[in-house]
């Protein structure tokens, strides 16, 4: 059997793309900001039928997400290759458009009586929305914590979605292993959305057909960084080949091991990388700090990013240490980004200026 010319597997082996791109979000960075949600949505999801789409959204950890429980819908892939049971998201899980009633406060005279809550398609209070335990987090005082989870689609070595999909509307490109879905040849089927354990993919009601990230690839192809890297305030988004040795993906990922997947267990091969987050040290009841480990149980992060968080957590200490004693870090110095966006995303620093003919 051969390949067909979407780059779907349709012999039984995986067809890998000639590079990979791939992203990695350093957490120890994230401020929970969303600048990254705002970028993204007022770029490409601002048409009818996209108004509850966040193609990026940041959640606080410990959370349940976008959709809400996203964690146990199952989808991806079992051990042995067979893919995992899976339902479809609701509407509601995802979050819907709320709608306030703003002609009525501001221009109707209802001021006094109308106040601006939120209502959903139902005309209903919204039962959930992106983000909606923002801040909350876990544990107990003194050691309550959270953390921010910036997510995307993982643009997999191995998509669960292309392969669910009967109409071969997904396909991975094969100049740099972009997850893209073609619209034109969508039917609305939704087989992807189930088959995606990450849940990152919407349905479009208006016009009957999935959507999703696409890496911001029309920005990739003028060598300009995605939208949700290149806003973000806290740098935390790099961008880059996995076969770059020079670069930072292939820093963070392959030689220092640092940047692990989000579920690797779910057996897709994600292309976008984590590097755990390294939180104060616990609190004794009278408020003295316990050096014996941190707020944020290794438990919790070990089934987030798989067994090696704590070797991760070691190295990265350690490398903070000795540039705490003036020895040089490559490591640190990667984290760190001195040059912007030089060191960020090596390969895509034009202003977005030039996708507008120079015009602002």
């Amino acid at each position: 059997m051969v390949q067909d010319k979407t780059g779907r597997e349709i012999d039984g082996k995986l067809h890998k793309p000639r590079r990979q791109l791939a992203m990695v979000f350093d957490l120890n960075k994230c401020l929970g900001c969303n600048t990254c949600s705002m970028s993204c949505k007022t770029q490409w999801t601002r048409e009818e039928g996209m108004e509850s789409m966040w193609w990026t959204i940041t959640n606080t950890m410990p959370g349940k997400g976008t959709p809400k429980d996203w964690e146990s819908l199952g989808g991806g892939f079992e051990p042995d290759g067979r893919q995992k049971a899976s339902r479809i998201p609701s509407r509601e899980e995802f979050g819907d458009a709320w709608k306030l009633p703003k002609e009525d406060v501001f221009f109707g005279g209802k001021g006094k009586t109308v106040q601006l809550h939120p209502r959903n398609h139902r005309g209903e209070k919204p039962q959930w929305g992106a983000n909606w335990d923002e801040d909350q987090g876990g544990g107990e005082y003194p050691n309550s914590f959270y953390f921010y989870l910036p997510r995307i689609c993982n643009h997999c070595t191995h998509p669960a979605c292309l392969e669910a999909c009967p109409r071969a509307a997904i396909s991975k490109r094969e100049e740099d292993g972009v997850v893209l879905l073609n619209d034109e040849k969508c039917k609305g089927f939704r087989f992807c959305m189930e088959a995606c354990p990450y849940k990152r993919i919407y349905y479009n009601h208006v016009r009957d057909v999935g959507q999703k990230c696409i890496f911001c690839f029309p920005r990739l192809e003028k060598g300009v960084a995605p939208a949700c890297a290149r806003q973000c305030p806290g740098r935390l988004r790099f961008v880059g080949y996995l076969d770059d040795e020079s670069g930072p993906i292939h820093k963070l990922v392959h030689k220092w091991k640092v940047a692990l997947p989000l579920h690797s267990e779910y057996g897709t091969q994600p292309n976008v990388y984590y590097v755990p987050p390294v939180l104060p040290a616990r609190l004794t009841s009278t408020g003295k700090v316990d050096p014996s480990g941190s707020r944020v149980p290794l438990e919790y992060l070990e089934n987030l990013f798989g067994p090696r968080v704590g070797e991760v957590l070691k190295v990265i200490e350690a490398e903070r240490e000795k540039k705490r004693r003036g020895e040089a870090s490559e490591l640190m110095d990667t984290l760190i980004v001195y040059k912007w966006p030089e060191d960020i995303f090596p390969d895509f620093t034009n202003d977005p200026i030039v996708l507008n003919g120079g015009q602002s």
